[in-house]
């Protein structure tokens, strides 16, 4: 008895955190707080299948329950049976029809918002709407090129989109199947190396301004060791700021260093890492040779490595070891060892990369 009732404490205090936890989504994250017209459609699904299913265990919870008392036994009726409904027509057709009534209800929605969701032709370069955005996603291990073909720009880790109209999205990986995920703004969608696959997302102003105009991407595809950490970041902004970004990004020169430090940092960036990295948002090399994030606006990005907080030291702790903080990555030991005061002149450098 005093086991069942610890088993029976431990289970309601588990229902209760997790009761809590469901509670502690962010709107930059969570895909239960929609944030563009994919989401919404998509969450309106999950609550019509919700329901039906509430529905269902509902109703066979108070027949369950009707039965149990109406036909519990009783004393002096050990060997009374009930009336068997075995072969009764009405039932078994009732019990057929319903089923398949919840079904259509579920199917005509999801298979409407299936097709809905895959109309990519306005992105169709020949018909293209001249306002029509198109993104190339390229997934790597570990981190996301973003290109703007239209423009010719290419940044890599922080996606830049405009608000209230949908982005399309060509998606592709260089070495190993990864997933694109915006969890706020839409499902998941497979970035594959053999084939390119297409959809849209949409990404609502008053939904961006909750989240402070940045919304958390993932890979959601196991893809290695730091599959956990191969994150993203998406700028959601009004067209007109998104325009006035394409702009400086497609004027953005190599920049001019002036500051000691940073100019022994670039001579140490031009020595080592010039033939991965560019530093410039117009890249002609075709995709092959881009083997490594473009830095032409690293300074202005959220996060070091997609996951740590911006600033010097833990850019630092990157170059210093980049093992320790992504496992995997193939920036591990391509440029020997640094020192202390060649990481501090490059660690300025690249913070002073910026198009803002």
């Amino acid at each position: 008895m005093k086991k069942w009732l610890h088993n029976w404490r431990l289970f309601s205090l588990f229902s209760m955190i997790a009761l809590l936890l469901a509670g502690c989504g962010k709107p930059f994250l969570s895909t239960l707080q929609p944030a563009g017209e994919a989401a919404d459609t998509q969450f309106s699904l999950m609550l019509l299948s919700t329901a039906i299913m509430v529905l269902v265990i509902v109703v066979v919870t108070i027949i369950f329950v009707y039965v149990v008392i109406r036909f519990r036994q009783r004393k002096g009726e050990e060997n009374k049976i009930p009336k068997q409904v075995e072969g009764n027509h009405k039932l078994e057709v009732l019990w057929t029809v319903i089923p398949i009534i919840l079904l259509l209800i579920l199917a005509v929605p999801t298979v409407a918002a299936t097709f809905k969701l895959a109309d990519v032709k306005p992105m169709n370069k020949e018909k293209r709407d001249k306002d029509t955005l198109v993104v190339n996603v390229r997934a790597n291990l570990y981190w996301w090129e973003f290109e703007y073909p239209d423009y010719g720009v290419i940044t890599s880790q922080d996606l830049v989109v405009p608000t209230d109209e949908r982005v399309y999205f060509n998606l592709k990986a260089s070495d190993v199947k990864h997933s694109f995920w915006v969890p706020a703004v839409g499902g998941k969608m497979d970035t594959n190396t053999e084939n390119k696959n297409q959809f849209w997302l949409e990404f609502d102003q008053k939904a961006a301004e909750k989240a402070g105009g940045i919304f958390y991407g993932k890979c959601a595809e196991l893809c290695g060791p730091s599959h956990a950490l191969m994150d993203f970041k998406v700028k959601a902004v009004p067209r007109e700021e998104f325009d006035q970004w394409i702009e400086k990004m497609k004027n953005a020169k190599k920049p001019v260093v002036t500051d000691p430090v940073a100019k022994q940092g670039e001579e140490i960036f031009n020595k080592s890492c010039i033939g991965c990295h560019a530093v410039t948002p117009i890249d002609k090399r075709p995709e092959q040779a881009r083997t490594a994030p473009n830095l032409a606006n690293f300074g202005d990005r959220e996060r070091i490595a997609g996951i740590l907080e911006h600033n010097e030291e833990n850019l630092k702790k990157w170059l210093k070891d980049p093992e320790s903080v992504k496992p995997g990555n193939k920036m591990t030991g391509t440029y020997g060892k640094l020192t202390d005061e060649q990481i501090d002149a490059l660690t300025k450098y690249l913070m002073s990369l910026k198009v803002e």
